[in-house]
């Protein structure tokens, strides 16, 4: 007669495994919400693994940061201009080290102008991809809906009236809440 009964070994080869996320935050709020956001799946994983790009907080939550947020962060045009070929050469390295990390998911905390182009090449390559804090396309630039729906599969909103600005787009919006 056979046991219903799993034995460990048994039990341990059909767990589910503990889910390792991918993050990237390049700026302080960024790091912020995705400390946040850490501990708010370490309570529904507690093995999960978290690894990429972020900040003092986000190290402190528990996530391997491969590069600090301070790499991504530069503001204004020339700014911009003037680190472009150093950004890109990190969006390419950062693009390679998630795809040999091979996770579940990817998850881009803000920095739209950063993070919907890497989150487009990881798509592109198989990775599932969230995008964290929906671009203020109510406010301006509508056309980043239509950007967002190519770039992730899922995007968690901080305000209650953004899910439905992606209407039918084939992409799922969540209202999260925001943090303050």
């Amino acid at each position: 007669m056979m046991s219903t009964v799993q034995s460990s070994a048994e039990a341990s080869d059909t767990a589910p495994t503990a889910p390792r996320i991918a993050l990237v935050a390049g700026e302080a709020s960024g790091d912020q919400l995705g400390g946040a956001l850490i501990d708010a799946l370490r309570q529904r994983y507690p093995g999960a693994r978290f690894f990429g790009v972020g900040g003092e907080r986000m190290r402190a939550a528990g996530c391997d940061t491969w590069w600090d947020r301070s790499e991504l962060s530069v503001m204004g045009l020339f700014e911009v201009l003037r680190h472009l070929p150093r950004l890109t050469r990190l969006r390419r390295a950062i693009r390679q080290r998630v795809l040999a990390a091979r996770p579940d998911v990817f998850i881009g905390i803000d920095a739209p102008d950063f993070n919907i182009g890497l989150e487009r090449q990881l798509r592109k390559r198989g990775v599932k991809v969230a995008h964290y804090v929906s671009p203020t396309i109510w406010a301006w630039r509508a056309g980043r809906a239509r950007t967002m729906s190519q770039a992730a599969d899922l995007v968690l909103c901080l305000f209650p009236f953004e899910p439905a600005l992606y209407g039918d787009l084939p992409i799922t919006a969540r209202y999260t809440g925001h943090p303050l």
